[in-house]
């Protein structure tokens, strides 16, 4: 059993958990694929079950991507505050919760009242982090890109400050992947140049919340799912060289587990 196994392996025994259930909030007509793309990722980290709430008008897009992923529909093609009480419903199943991925033009209340609602861990991604901000971000991973992190630094300064002043974590990726909590920054050792490609960023956010969701902590969480992502894309690249995709890298979770 390689070393990254029996680190899973020791929490879902200091925990007395399963590998965990996952939520996924996300996607939209621009992007209906993204949750599907986070939810595999979770799978290949380990995850017993992924289900994706999507609005109604992709949830066949999503439904049909894989046999493996559970779907279920809101109501509309916005996640509106209508949509809350089925988030908090998905959740209540869950052991973490990832919002954001594909999911366009979200109502800020709306997705604050459903961090603020949820017991789990949270993975908030991409759309999600500027309207996130006004929630308790507590139990919060954040992972933006280097391009989604402006909202976070004008309103506080630095991501230094933020996780200070919050308690959240943030994983920035970037040329160098970096996780930033209590203050301190971290840099990951592991990566290349080709998960620059479109749904990595999903894959990172799956990875993570599946990590969280079989009991791990969330400095922890962060810095391994960044690694593992890094990883990955190492052994997807030795293949496929620059036409590599996130859904090759998502194949290639397992191997580095391994």
């Amino acid at each position: 059993m390689g070393r990254l196994q029996r680190t899973l392996s020791n929490v879902s025994e200091e925990t007395g958990k399963d590998n965990g259930r996952i939520a996924v909030v996300g996607g939209s007509i621009d992007y209906p694929n993204q949750p599907a793309i986070a939810g595999m990722a979770a799978l290949r980290t380990g995850s017993d079950h992924v289900r994706a709430l999507v609005a109604e008008n992709i949830y066949e897009i999503v439904a049909t991507h894989s046999p493996n992923l559970l779907a279920s529909y809101y109501a509309g093609e916005r996640f509106s505050e209508d949509a809350v009480e089925q988030a908090l419903d998905v959740c209540g199943w869950a052991d973490a919760l990832v919002i954001g991925p594909g999911l366009v033009d979200a109502e800020t209340e709306a997705v604050c009242e459903t961090i603020d609602g949820v017991d789990v861990p949270v993975v908030v991604d991409a759309l999600a982090i500027e309207p996130a901000l006004d929630a308790d971000l507590s139990s919060a991973i954040l992972t933006p890109s280097s391009s989604e992190d402006d909202p976070i630094r004008e309103a506080y300064g630095s991501l230094e400050t933020f996780t200070e002043e919050t308690g959240a974590v943030i994983t920035l990726t970037g040329d160098v992947d970096e996780i930033v909590a209590g203050g301190e920054r971290l840099h990951n050792e592991t990566g290349t140049s080709a998960l620059t490609v479109a749904g990595t960023g999903d894959t990172l956010a799956g990875i993570t919340a599946s990590l969280l969701g079989q009991g791990m902590d969330r400095t922890a969480a962060a810095e391994l799912g960044a690694w593992i992502l890094g990883k990955s894309g190492e052994l997807a690249t030795a293949e496929y060289g620059p036409g590599v995709l996130a859904t090759d890298v998502i194949d290639r979770v397992p191997d580095t587990i391994r």
